[in-house]
């Protein structure tokens, strides 16, 4: 099962992750959403398309877009569509 923690936080649990890029990607439903404030930053890939970010916050302390997700990517990458990647210090356990 795989696991993404920050801080001493549980934010997202799966045995459902798609691996790309050796990234794994948790789908919503296993998030924990409390820990995610929306980013208003987003940025591009030429084959997944355009990705908005969460900023990961825990016990008062925030790390900026350190989660991202394609709420519509384009056909390559449709099997992440709304699940969520991190990075920036996540500690993510496949």
């Amino acid at each position: 099962m795989a696991k993404a923690i920050w801080n001493k936080a549980l934010l997202a649990e799966s045995s459902r992750t798609q691996e790309v890029e050796g990234n794994q990607y948790f789908p919503q439903d296993s998030l924990h959403s409390e820990f995610l404030q929306a980013s208003d930053h987003t940025s591009v890939c030429s084959w997944k398309g355009t990705a908005h970010y969460y900023h990961v916050v825990v016990n008062g302390r925030k790390n900026e877009n350190a989660a991202w997700y394609y709420p519509e990517p384009k056909a390559a990458a449709a099997n992440i569509k709304n699940y969520v990647a991190f990075w920036k210090g996540v500690d993510v356990q496949p």
